[in-house]
This record gives structure tokens, C-alpha cells and sequence, in this order.
């Protein structure tokens, strides 16, 4: 499996989870009904599926390298959708645990 593809996963991951947690939040803190709260959590059972098409057979890394992805793409989330801005810190901090992706899931090893 090709670098692109893991990343393109681990992006639909990040989609599915924010997304469905975002939909649950409207749901009930915005009182927009249960109707959010159901389309939130079909979407977090289809970030369970997702995370099964990463080639490395081992779930500890795979959910490891997406808790970066997952930080760096809920403050995406927060920039489009809640007009959220990160300040300087919250994008090292992203940037680092983005690194950390890297190291986890594309190093080489024997």
C-alpha cells in the first residue's frame, strides 16, 4: 500500500470520527434533535471500519499514528466549521503529533 493511500485512510478516518462526534455535539449541546445524534453515530461506527484498511496488522499502531492525524484534523475542523483559530501553540503542537504519524507508520523497518 502506497504512502498516499495510508494518508488518503487515515484523512477519511479523521472525517468520519470529528465528523460524527461533531453531528452528536450538535445534537445534544445544540439541542438540533436526535436525528444529529443518530447521523453522528453511524458516521463513528464507519471510523471503525476505516481504520481496518491500513495495511499494518497491528491496531495499537494504527490507533496511535491516527491520534495524530486526529489532533491535526480537529483543529481543521474547528478552522472550517466553527470558524475556530488556532493560535501558534495549537499548531506545533498539531505539527508535532503530525511528525509523530511519520515516525509511527513510515519508517522503515526490518
Amino acid at each position: 500500500m502506497t504512502v498516499a493511500r495510508s494518508l488518503s485512510l487515515f484523512v477519511l478516518a479523521a472525517l468520519a470520527e470529528i465528523g460524527g462526534a461533531w453531528l452528536v455535539w450538535q445534537g445534544w449541546r445544540e439541542h438540533r434533535g436526535v436525528l444529529w445524534i443518530a447521523g453522528g453515530i453511524i458516521a463513528l461506527g464507519c471510523y471503525g471500519f476505516v481504520a481496518t484498511f491500513q495495511p499494518d496488522p497491528h491496531f495499537g499502531r494504527i490507533l496511535a499514528a491516527y491520534g495524530g492525524i486526529f489532533v491535526a484534523g480537529s483543529l481543521a475542523w474547528g478552522m472550517v466549521v466553527d470558524r475556530f483559530r488556532p493560535d501558534r501553540w495549537d499548531l506545533i503542537g498539531a505539527g508535532i503529533c503530525l511528525v509523530g504519524v511519520a515516525v509511527i507508520m513510515y519508517v522503515p523497518r526490518r
